[in-house]
């Protein structure tokens, strides 16, 4: 039944009232046989009930009372009225398809029969019965085809409103999925991880107050190690605070992205913080990295720490690193690369991390692809980020990739 919905739709009133019109005026021009055609009266009588039915068009209960009127002043005035007729009973169709009240419309369709029913007073008995008979068509038809159009209504509106609840519903059980989830991350970080790494701070920080007499050099490894762990724990109480509320630190720029402008400075740290560890580290920044977006600075600066962290790991003290960044038609050309060189530290294992793995997930999700592997005797980790816009679907990992990390 949804034609019917569509057919009779209460933003069509209009033009359905001005169709109705048209075929009235053709009926009268060309319908009426037996006549030379319509009499004055007749088009005295229709010609209102078309002005009538246009102007009313949104008060369907005031042109059931008008057309009502002009029908009954039709009766005993014309043969034929069969455009006063039809105009009553369309009115009563409008009225049972746009009425608020159920009583509305009872009460106009007994109006409309009782004006019907005032045509058989005084007519013979078979006559009144063939009267009583057409009420079924003037009466009862656009009764029934209204409250046919107003069920169809509301069983769709009532769909509408059930689809509309499921949605609700499942986004609710969504997001409470992913709240449960991201509390159990959260609850992990904070009473696995940050618990090791303050007791690692702490531990530090006593080293550095009980040992006397320390050479600098060693100093200089503890306040490097105790500010490093210190940042680390800043970090970690920052992303459980992100996990746990995610809505209230939305508007945190520092929570999930680096300014812009602060991205040399960040890289310049991270150079830094590799040199200390021993790495030989050239680096080729291009200053226009400052005007990158806040999404893109934050994955050049993180792919930067991994990447050097990696060489310190597995290249080992006192390799050659170059980092390499430039912005070449907005997008950003980002490598490392090692010797392989270095003194390999002792009791670090030589792969099965998920470094290399949470980097290419950081490209791909900007579009990019990252390249890791051999070369030469070292290593080298490459990617370009394209140009911020709508990024296109992540390439699969190659099968087999190397992940030293």
């Amino acid at each position: 039944m949804g034609w019917v919905g569509r057919l009779f739709d209460a933003r069509d009133t209009l033009a359905r009232i001005l169709l109705l019109d048209l075929s009235g005026i053709g009926y009268l021009v060309v319908g009426v046989h037996g006549r030379p055609g319509p009499t004055g009266t007749q088009w005295a009588l229709a010609v209102p009930a078309f002005l009538l039915a246009l102007l009313c068009h949104r008060r369907p209960l005031l042109n059931l009372l008008l057309q009502s009127a002009l029908l009954a002043a039709a009766f005993p005035l014309v043969d034929d009225v069969m455009i006063n007729q039809v105009g009553a009973s369309w009115a009563l169709l409008e009225l049972t398809m746009r009425a608020t009240r159920p009583r509305t419309i009872w009460l106009g369709a007994g109006l409309l029969a009782a004006v019907d029913l005032t045509n058989l007073i005084g007519e013979p008995v078979r006559t009144a019965l063939t009267g009583l008979f057409g009420l079924a068509v003037t009466v009862c038809l656009p009764l029934l085809l209204g409250l046919v159009v107003r069920t169809t209504r509301e069983l769709s509106r009532q769909a509408e409103e059930r689809a509309e609840a499921d949605r609700r519903r499942r986004e609710s059980e969504s997001r409470a999925a992913r709240a449960d989830e991201r509390g159990a991350i959260a609850r992990e970080l904070h009473d696995v991880l940050a618990h090791h790494v303050a007791s690692m701070v702490l531990r530090v920080g006593v080293a550095r107050h009980v040992l006397p007499d320390l050479d600098p050099r060693v100093g200089a490894v503890f306040d490097d190690v105790h500010a490093t762990g210190t940042a680390a724990l800043t970090d970690l109480r920052r992303l459980v605070a992100v996990l746990r509320d995610p809505d209230g630190v939305r508007g945190d720029a520092a929570l999930t992205a680096i300014e812009p402008s602060a991205l040399p400075a960040a890289l310049g740290a991270a150079v830094d913080r590799a040199r200390q560890a021993g790495v030989v580290v050239e680096a080729d920044v291009d200053p226009a990295v400052g005007a990158l977006d806040a999404v893109r600075g934050q994955a050049v600066l993180r792919l930067t720490q991994e990447a050097l962290t990696n060489v310190a790991k597995h290249a080992g003290a006192a390799a050659r690193a170059q980092l390499t960044v430039s912005v070449e038609d907005g997008a950003v050309h980002w490598a490392v690369s090692d010797d392989g060189r270095g003194a390999a530290p002792a009791g670090v294992p030589c792969g099965g991390g998920h470094g290399i793995v949470g980097m290419r997930e950081r490209v791909e999700v900007l579009g990019g692809r990252l390249e890791a592997g051999p070369t030469g005797s070292g290593w080298r980790v490459r990617t370009v980020l394209p140009a911020a816009g709508p990024a296109p679907d992540p390439p699969r990992p190659r099968a087999g990739a190397p992940e030293p990390a």
